[in-house]
């Protein structure tokens, strides 16, 4: 090997920051191009940042109580309101801000600025958190912890959406989904185990550390549209040969029609003797297709899927979903602190009964993928109801009544869990089902980001509603009154779930039959191949 062929360090000291870090002007190849942008790296980012965002939001739930007594100064007394009011500030900001960055998601081409803009908001909102000794610099951070939330789930699910194929996004985003759950187990057990060892500081020491790693990730991503362009500009030459050059010359002969996209780009397509292209119909029906297209840019994609029953079921499905998991955020740690007497460690390990279904959401996912949201989501609701109506039984401090609490909250994370992976994919679907049956409707974009920006948006709702639904209703009713309206209300959210999540329930064997066919022409695709 050559001397020129052998790596150096000073090569590598001769890159340009955009060899690490794409800057966009396209003037040196990204470093390690091949596996920055590979789905497999893409997935690990995005997942991480999801992690990361989920851990921080949790970590001081077992801190929280004792917390705002000993550094905030308030009463034990007050102690559920505020609790209740700090969680649906977080709630408020991801409401606020999810369509925004939707839509300015959508609207630009590249999605890794804006996801390292959310990172660097958290790390803001968690050195304020970290920090604060009075009310008014705790409601800010969560607020701005919202917004940061917003940019993280928003724009890293699009990117998601756009890097993995549509068969297999049930799958990833169970992925999304445990790392979700698993950022909420372990967050509150660390935490607490955290704080009653080391303190305050120390947990959100632990929260800065994960923040780097998460910094990390996000500086080398490199979206495979960006890498496309790369692989575009070092394509090599091919070797002229007389077939090609003779195909070449009757492509190039051939007339050529510039036709204008809903985009606003030409392109030259070219028409041949007898051929549909040259005849007036087409044309004709080319022009009222785009005109079609420019009338449906005109509404915002944002309201073009929130008219969907199909979106309207999933947003409300979610809605709740979120009520039933922020309920135990926000009424948990108080309840076994006055039952059973437990600290923040006790606290932060009960949550491990609630989380730990979802380290079976990828499962959950690739089932999904091949029959549909629609079972996911109404069994999900379903199962939880009777543990919500059991609640109540959990009355005195004894081993028989701890381990039927950790079972009760295990078969509501089983339901909670399940239905988040069937809302997930199905906002998914939407979207790309909207842009495939009306192309260009979307905008050039496509809607990914707008469609996530609505399960943000439901995803904030459910929380803001469940921090006051459950905190109000066991300060004023009790922990089985908690119980029996959450149950109530998982029953009816059920309703429209069944009638529309996944399409009207009167086409199902419909969506059945076509499910099969796309799984039988995936398996002769495969054999084909492998044959080959």
């Amino acid at each position: 090997m050559s001397d020129w062929s052998k790596p150096s360090i000073r090569a590598l000291l001769k890159r340009s920051p955009g060899s690490v870090f794409p800057t966009g002007d396209n003037s040196t190849r990204p470093w390690l191009l091949r596996y920055r942008s590979s789905t497999v790296f893409i997935t690990i980012s995005v997942v991480t940042a999801v992690f990361v965002d989920i851990f921080l939001y949790a970590v001081i739930v077992p801190v929280f109580p004792f917390s705002l007594v000993d550094r905030v100064g308030i009463s034990e007394d007050d102690v559920q309101w505020w609790m209740s009011i700090l969680f649906s500030m977080e709630a408020i900001g991801l409401l606020t801000a999810a369509p925004i960055f939707g839509y300015l998601s959508d609207a630009v081409a590249n999605r890794k600025r804006p996801i390292i803009g959310g990172m660097l908001m958290l790390s803001g909102a968690t050195v304020m958190l970290c920090l604060a000794k009075g009310l008014p610099l705790l409601i800010v951070g969560r607020l701005l912890a919202g917004a940061s939330a917003a940019v993280v789930w928003v724009v890293g699910l699009a990117l998601l959406a756009e890097t993995v194929e549509q068969k297999q996004i049930g799958q990833y985003m169970g992925y999304v989904g445990m790392a979700n759950s698993v950022a909420a187990l372990l967050a509150p057990l660390l935490g607490g185990i955290v704080y009653e060892k080391a303190g305050y500081y120390a947990v959100f020491g632990m929260g800065f550390g994960i923040i780097v790693i998460d910094l990390i990730f996000g500086f080398l991503l490199v979206e495979k549209k960006e890498a496309r362009k790369w692989s575009r500009q070092q394509e090599p030459e091919t070797e002229t040969t007389p077939q090609t050059e003779k195909t070449s010359k009757s492509t190039s002969q051939q007339p050529t029609a510039l036709t204008r996209t809903s985009t606003g780009t030409t392109h030259d397509t070219a028409t041949r003797p007898g051929s549909e292209g040259s005849t007036p119909e087409s044309t004709s029906a080319i022009l009222n297709r785009n005109s079609k297209r420019s009338a449906a840019k005109r509404v915002p994609p944002f309201l073009i899927l929130l008219r969907s029953r199909r979106m309207q079921a999933a947003f409300v499905a979610n809605v709740m979903d979120a009520m039933v998991l922020t309920a135990f955020d926000v009424t948990l740690p108080l309840f076994v602190e006055d039952t059973f007497g437990w600290n923040a460690l006790g606290s932060g390990l009960v949550f491990l009964a609630l989380l730990s279904p979802s380290f079976i959401q990828p499962l959950y996912g690739m089932l999904i993928d091949r029959h549909g949201a629609k079972p996911a989501a109404v069994l999900g609701l379903l199962l939880c109801i009777p543990p919500f109506v059991c609640l109540k039984f959990i009355t005195y401090s004894s081993l028989s009544q701890k381990i039927l609490l950790c079972s009760l909250l295990f078969i509501i994370g089983l339901g909670a869990h399940l239905t988040l992976a069937a809302t997930m994919t199905e906002f998914t679907n939407i979207a790309s089902q909207k842009e495939e049956r009306q192309p260009g409707s979307m905008g050039s974009g496509g809607a990914y980001a707008q469609s996530y920006s609505l399960f943000n948006m439901s995803w904030a709702l459910g929380s803001l509603a469940g921090s006051y639904f459950a905190g109000g209703i066991r300060e004023r009713g009790g922990w089985g009154t908690m119980g029996w309206a959450y149950a109530v209300l998982c029953a009816v959210v059920s309703i429209p779930t069944l009638l529309y999540c996944g399409g009207w329930i009167g086409d199902g064997g419909k969506r059945r039959q076509q499910r099969k066919l796309a799984l039988d022409a995936d398996s002769s695709t495969s054999a084909s191949e492998a044959s080959v």
